[in-house]
């Protein structure tokens, strides 16, 4: 049986039109990102892309210092841009901050309630699709799903303009449930489509009471995700090695090798190394941020930005040489509850019931969005069956010239990148394997 390695990733946003919730703290905006964006409006959503992920990072980073982080950046924009599409006035515009549209030239001002078409919601919808295409293409070596549904209280009316907008733009459609009377069955009729698009690996998303009969609309949205690599790592090269926590702490881990001829970037200052492994095809790769010497992985933390980012990823540094690789194998499963984090990021109106603006959804009063809970899970191993490698392994073992060596044998970042848009579709911090 072939194992693979393969990400995963589910998340709800759940509106509640009643009960009183706490007043929010309100948090100071993050300063605007990029002073508008030359170019493709593609790379414009793909900058959003990577500005928002690193928000998000460092913000679960503050709160999860020593832990292993994971999540889908992009799925989280995908979803909170369907409620962008329905949100108005401050709300509309605290998210697009919040999601780096705010400098995205013709992306913003939603008109749709005045026009049949949804071409009127603005240039950043309709660019999601066209990314989507792109990324999710049906004759590629891997797999990526990513499906959403609105679950909505038949007691409710909702604009058709936005549920057909919805549909059109996110292929996102309405199915009508009965939160009051069956909350437990709707609970588990939404667990139940998580799990079927997620291949099983996402079970539960909603526990024993975590949706409210008072709930009026639910956003799910799943994204699944299996890559194999180009090159594999072959099981019998694993063997059980340390893994150094932290300077006087270690765990044993199965380090999985392999050598191969991979892009490597050295970087000075701070001195680390950045790997690419590429998934099968080219089309999506595994990017390591690996610190070297005594510096630490919070060290690279701090200076991690968007701009960074680019620049230490760049085709100028990253180059293709021969590498021993040694990995761990691992595998994470993470819950959120996003409601703080994004209300610290900005995005504070949606979450107050008298405050939040979204009329663009539906006519009712004090519709607001009640939990954002995101759980991903992630599982990288050799990804082979005992395929007849071994000569190509001796090939590469004569050759000349020096091998760089790359031990991840500490904690590390890891992005998992579609290389034709520069998208981000998953983010992590292995801490602790």
């Amino acid at each position: 049986m072939e194992r693979e390695g393969q990400k995963v990733k589910a998340l709800y946003f759940l509106f509640r039109d009643a009960a009183p919730i706490s007043p929010t703290k309100l948090s100071t905006s993050p300063p605007e990102s990029n002073k508008g964006s030359a170019g493709h409006k593609m790379d414009s959503l793909s900058t959003a892309n990577i500005e928002f992920c690193l928000d998000v990072f460092k913000e679960l980073n503050n709160n999860h210092v020593e832990d292993n982080i994971f999540f889908s950046p992009l799925s989280l924009l995908y979803a909170l841009s369907m409620i962008l599409l329905g949100a108005r006035g401050n709300s509309a515009e605290q998210m697009e901050k919040v999601l780096h549209f705010n400098h995205i030239a013709e992306s913003l001002k939603p008109e749709f309630k005045d026009s049949a078409k949804c071409s009127q919601t603005g240039r950043i919808h309709s660019e999601f699709g066209t990314l989507f295409s792109q990324i999710n293409q049906p004759d590629s070596n891997y797999t990526l799903s990513i499906a959403n549904r609105l679950y909505g209280t038949q007691t409710m009316a909702f604009y058709q303009q936005y549920l057909s907008c919805s549909e059109k733009l996110y292929q996102a459609r309405l199915q009508p449930v009965d939160f009051q009377k069956s909350t437990e069955e709707t609970r588990k009729t939404i667990n139940a489509w998580v799990a079927s698009k997620t291949n099983g690996k996402i079970t539960n998303l909603f526990g024993k009471g975590t949706i409210d009969p008072s709930s009026v609309m639910v956003l799910v949205n799943a994204i699944y995700f299996k890559g194999q690599w180009q090159n594999k790592f072959q099981e019998r090269e694993t063997i059980k090695t340390p893994f150094h926590l932290s300077e006087d702490k270690s765990v044993i881990v199965e380090m999985m090798y392999q050598v191969g001829r991979f892009k490597l970037a050295v970087i000075k200052e701070p001195p680390m190394q950045v790997l690419e492994l590429p998934y099968v095809q080219d089309k999506l790769s595994m990017i390591i941020l690996l610190p070297m010497g005594t510096v630490t992985l919070e060290q690279i933390e701090k200076r991690l930005n968007s701009k960074m980012f680019h620049k230490w990823t760049s085709s100028s540094n990253m180059m293709e040489r021969n590498v021993e690789v040694h990995l761990p194998r691992f595998k994470l499963e993470i819950k959120y509850e996003l409601n703080s984090l994004l209300k610290a990021l900005g995005m504070t109106d949606v979450f107050h019931q008298s405050k939040a603006d979204l009329s663009g959804i539906s006519p009712a009063k004090g519709l607001y969005v009640s939990k954002v809970i995101h759980k991903s899970y992630v599982d990288v191993n050799e990804e082979g069956t005992e395929a007849a490698a071994a000569t190509g392994d001796n090939f590469v073992m004569k050759r000349l010239p020096l091998r760089a060596q790359f031990m991840a044998n500490h904690p590390f970042l890891f992005f998992i990148r579609h290389t034709g848009t520069n998208t981000i579709l998953f983010c992590g911090k292995l801490a602790s394997p």
